[in-house]
């Protein structure tokens, strides 16, 4: 009797121990669409100090009331804005991202901005700064991303 349960509770330690460790390393964009990331923006072109606008697109998009999370991507000539709304003001969308793109536009009419609020770009944005962070992509394979995720906002518009 005694082995009997020996065994069985080395089997259930045995299951328990196997079920808690995480073989693969969390990333951040598997909870990007559910915890608040801030993730830093990101430059893939080698802009001049003076015209790396990233931080600054941030600050001012967290002034706008109802915006919570941002991700920026700067290009050459491209910004990619991908924002997450607080879910009471789900309704005005269409007049935040109004807001928002005139705003970005007079703050800074050099640059062409994609607005989106759509998750999947915002989760695409996030794995594109994880990949970069990892080091796992070059800046070739990099900017191409970018023109896919442009190309895939223009699809969804």
């Amino acid at each position: 009797m005694d082995k009997k349960l020996l065994i069985k509770v080395a089997a259930l330690f045995t299951f328990l121990i196997a079920g808690c460790t995480n073989h693969q390393e969390s990333r951040k964009s598997e909870l990007a669409l559910i915890k608040t990331s801030r993730p830093a923006p990101i430059e893939l072109s080698n802009r001049p100090p003076n015209r790396s606008i990233g931080y600054q697109v941030r600050e001012q998009i967290n002034k706008i009331d109802g915006i919570y999370d941002v991700a920026v991507i700067e290009g050459k000539k491209d910004v990619i804005v991908a924002y997450k709304v607080n879910h009471l003001h789900r309704f005005k969308m269409k007049k935040i991202e109004k807001e928002l793109t005139k705003k970005l536009d007079n703050e800074f009419p050099e640059d062409k901005f994609i607005v989106s609020s759509d998750y999947k770009i915002f989760l695409e944005a996030i794995r594109l700064k994880e990949d970069l962070e990892q080091k796992n992509l070059s800046n070739e394979e990099a900017e191409k991303r970018f023109r896919k995720i442009i190309k895939l906002k223009k699809e969804m518009t």
